[in-house]
């Protein structure tokens, strides 16, 4: 299975674990990248290079470290990202 495939599989799977009220964006390598760069993080093309920052970030919220977007993983990326733009529009108003 490729990275592509794997991040659509969670996706799918995460949709109604973290509740958003659409259909979730998906959990393939360019909406990961855009979730981390809400957090100042910028990711090249490498999906080796996306893995690592996955593993980064799981080591930093407490999370087994295993470089898969899986359904916590995402979990979390989704809601510190969602805070970090709350933030960010508090201030600019």
């Amino acid at each position: 299975m490729s990275a592509r495939e794997m991040f659509n599989a969670v996706g799918t799977a995460v949709g109604g674990l973290i509740g958003w009220p659409e259909t979730p964006p998906p959990a393939d390598p360019d909406t990961l990248r855009e979730l981390f760069a809400d957090l100042g993080v910028t990711i090249g093309d490498s999906d080796e290079e996306l893995a690592e920052m996955v593993r980064a970030f799981q080591a930093r919220v407490g999370l087994d470290v295993d470089g898969v977007a899986g359904p916590h993983t995402v979990h979390l990326l989704v809601r510190y990202a969602n805070e970090v733009r709350e933030r960010h529009l508090g201030m600019a108003a």
